[in-house]
């Protein structure tokens, strides 16, 4: 796994929303802590970095701009010169700008990470395998929460995030964890 100047970091929707009622319990505990390490690692290594942001246009959202919840998670607020895309829907690139940003940096790697995996993390990596990109999902930087399924079973968050990272693995991105993407970066900058 090589890391470029044509490689981007894009936290995605790394919010205080998801912890404010009516949200599920959620999976991966050591995600910030995941995605605070990588942020760092990407930063020192001096690649771009893109922060998305969800603004819900839904009403009563926690995610929504003027709600507490719509503020990143402490560690996550983009630093001064650190581009923010912000979006409505569950994929970074509809509606915004992101993929016009990313072809003017030359990018062709998106590494991707954030909140929630079967959500906007899939459908932003979805979109960008489609749209040609090599596409890579930090998957122990992402979590997701509980769902119910259509009887009203409680599918864990565990099984989605596992069934999502599947998916995305088989068709759409490579899935790898932290430790890797550090690595690759300290092999780049002994390099």
């Amino acid at each position: 796994m090589n890391f470029d100047a044509r490689s981007v970091l894009i936290p995605i929707d790394v919010q205080c929303g998801f912890d404010f009622a009516p949200w599920p319990p959620r999976n991966n505990p050591h995600m910030e802590a995941n995605g605070l390490r990588l942020l760092d690692a990407w930063r020192r290594a001096g690649l771009p970095l893109i922060h998305v942001r969800h603004d819900s246009v839904v009403e009563g959202s926690t995610l929504a701009p003027g709600h507490p919840g719509n503020a990143h998670r402490a560690g996550f607020v983009p630093l001064a010169g650190e581009t923010l895309v912000t979006k409505s829907v569950n994929a970074a690139f509809i509606g915004t700008d992101l993929d016009l940003r990313l072809r003017r940096l030359g990018v062709d790697t998106v590494v991707l990470f954030g909140i929630s995996t079967d959500m906007c993390v899939s459908t932003t990596a979805r979109v960008a395998a489609n749209l040609g990109y090599r596409t890579i999902v930090v998957g122990d930087a992402c979590a997701c929460f509980d769902q119910k399924d259509g009887d009203g079973t409680v599918i864990s968050a565990d099984q989605i995030h596992r069934a999502h990272l599947a998916t995305l693995r088989a068709e759409f991105a490579q899935v790898v964890d932290t430790d890797e993407v550090i690595a690759a970066l300290h092999a780049r900058q002994a390099a």
